[in-house]
C-alpha cells in the first residue's frame, strides 16, 4: 500500500470522527431548548452561554449540523473508494467501498455518538458548542441558500425554519408515553385537550342563552339575591329589556354587602352592576383564555355575527375542556349520555356532535350544528315533535323530549347492518 493509499485511508478516519462529532452535536441540540440552555447558563456551567447563543436559532444551527454531517460521510466515502479502486476492478471496487464504509460510519457515526449524545445530552451539547458555533457562522450563509434551493422544489412554511417535530409527532409520542407507563392515561387526555384548544371556538363549549341565569334590572334587590341563591353562582348577568340586552354583572358578593349595610331590599342597585365582556361566538377558546387572564375576567357574554346575545361562557367552561367535567357543591349532576342497551343510548340535547361521534365512532355530519339537539333539527329542517325520527350513518336519532323550540333529550339506537 503506498503512503498515498495510507494518506487516504487516515483521512477517511478522521472524517468519520467527524461525522461522529458532529452527529453527537446535532443530536445533543435538537434535545435541547433555550429555556434548557438557560438553566445551565444560571447553574454555571461552563460553555452553557455558546449552547444559548446556538438555542437562538436552533433551524440555521441544526441544518448547519446536517450539512456538515452529509459533507464528511460523503467524503469518507470518496476516500475510500479511492484507494480500493487501486486493488480491485470498478465494480467489486464500488461494491466494497460502499460496505466498509457503510459499516464504519454507522456504526462509528451514527449508532455510537448519538447513544451517547441522547444519554448525556447536556455533556454533549457544552462539549461541542465551541466548535459549533465556530463553524456555524462562515457555513450560516451556505445552509441558507441550500434551504431556500429546498424551499423552491417544496415550498413550505416549515421548510423555512427547517425540519421540526409536528403536532401530530407530538401526539403520537405523548401516545407512546401513555402506553408505555411513561405519563398517566388522564395526563395523556389532558395534554391531547390542550392542543384540541386552538381548534375549539367558544360556542363548543358556551352556556347557551336558554340555559342562562339572568335577572332583571327591574328586579329588586332582594329578588337578585334569590335568583343567585337558588342558581348558585357567584355573577349572573343583568338584561333590561329582553335577555339580548345585557347591560352588565351583578356579583353575589356586591348583594351581600348592600343588603348588610342597608338592608334595604327595594332601593335601587344599579350602581352595583360590573362592565360586561362581550366575545364572538366562533372566537378561538385557546385566544379567548389568554384574553381573560390578561383582563382578569372570570365571564363573558357571547354574542353571534348580529351582536344578539348568544350565551355565556366562563374561566371554568375552558378549564373543563382541558381537565374534564368540574363538579361542584351547587352543581347538579345530569349526565349527558346515559347507555339504554347495548346499541341504545338517551343523550343530552346539548351533547357536542363531536363527543357522540367518538362514542359512538360514529362520522355524523356538524357544519353549523355543535349539539345532538341542534344536529337532529337541522336534519328535520323544524322543531320536531316528541317520537319525530330520522336515520343516518346507521344510527336511528328520536327526538324524546322537545322543550318549546328546544330538543332537550334525544334517543340514539345503532340500526342493524343491512346484509345481502
Amino acid at each position: 500500500m503506498t503512503p498515498p493509499d495510507v494518506y487516504a485511508l487516515v483521512g477517511a478516519l478522521i472524517l468519520v470522527l467527524a461525522a461522529a462529532f458532529f452527529g453527537a452535536a446535532q443530536t445533543s441540540l435538537s434535545r435541547m431548548s433555550l429555556h434548557k440552555a438557560q438553566k445551565l447558563v444560571d447553574a454555571g456551567r461552563p460553555g452553557a452561554e455558546r449552547v444559548v447563543r446556538l438555542m437562538e436559532e436552533p433551524a440555521r444551527t441544526l441544518n448547519i449540523l446536517a450539512l456538515l454531517v452529509l459533507v464528511v460521510q460523503v467524503v469518507a466515502v470518496a476516500l475510500v473508494a479511492v484507494v480500493v479502486a487501486q486493488y480491485l476492478d470498478g465494480g467489486l471496487a464500488v461494491a466494497v467501498a460502499g460496505v466498509v464504509a457503510a459499516a464504519a460510519l454507522f456504526v462509528g457515526a451514527e449508532v455510537a455518538p448519538k447513544t451517547l449524545a441522547v444519554q448525556r445530552t447536556e455533556m454533549v451539547a457544552l462539549r461541542t458548542s465551541r466548535w459549533v458555533l465556530l463553524l456555524a457562522r462562515p457555513l450560516s450563509p451556505v445552509a441558507s441558500l441550500l434551504i431556500w434551493a429546498g424551499n423552491v422544489i417544496a415550498p413550505g412554511k416549515g421548510l423555512k425554519q427547517g425540519p421540526f417535530v409536528t403536532e401530530d409527532e407530538i401526539r403520537e409520542m405523548i401516545d407512546v408515553a401513555e402506553s408505555d407507563d411513561v405519563i398517566e392515561e388522564s395526563e395523556r387526555a389532558m395534554i391531547h385537550s390542550i392542543f384540541e384548544l386552538g381548534d375549539t371556538v367558544v360556542r363548543e363549549i358556551m352556556v347557551p342563552r336558554p340555559d342562562m341565569v339572568t335577572v332583571s334590572a327591574d328586579a329588586s334587590l332582594g329578588e337578585v339575591l334569590d335568583t343567585i341563591l337558588r342558581a348558585g353562582h357567584s355573577r349572573v348577568p343583568v338584561y333590561r329589556e329582553e335577555r339580548d340586552e345585557i347591560c352588565g354583572l351583578i356579583y353575589a358578593k356586591d348583594v351581600l354587602r348592600r343588603l348588610h349595610t342597608s338592608g334595604d331590599e327595594e332601593g335601587p342597585w344599579e350602581d352595583l352592576l360590573r362592565k360586561p365582556y362581550f366575545v364572538p361566538e366562533l372566537k378561538p377558546v385557546d385566544s379567548l383564555l389568554r384574553e381573560l387572564q390578561a383582563d382578569k375576567v372570570h365571564l363573558a357574554i357571547v354574542v353571534d355575527e348580529y351582536g344578539a346575545t348568544a350565551g355565556i361562557v366562563t374561566i371554568e367552561d375552558i378549564l373543563e375542556e382541558i381537565v374534564g367535567e368540574i363538579v361542584d357543591e351547587y352543581d347538579r349532576e345530569e349526565a349527558l349520555v346515559e347507555e339504554l342497551a347495548p346499541d341504545a343510548w338517551r343523550l343530552d340535547g346539548r351533547l357536542p356532535v363531536d363527543e357522540l361521534n367518538e362514542l359512538l365512532d360514529a362520522d355524523l355530519p356538524r357544519q353549523e350544528w355543535d349539539t345532538v339537539g341542534g344536529l337532529l333539527f337541522g336534519l328535520l329542517g323544524r322543531v320536531p315533535n316528541p317520537g319525530e325520527r330520522i336515520e343516518i350513518e346507521g344510527l336511528r336519532l328520536t327526538a324524546e323530549r322537545v322543550r318549546g323550540r328546544r330538543i332537550a333529550k334525544v334517543l340514539v339506537k345503532r340500526l342493524p347492518v343491512k346484509t345481502g
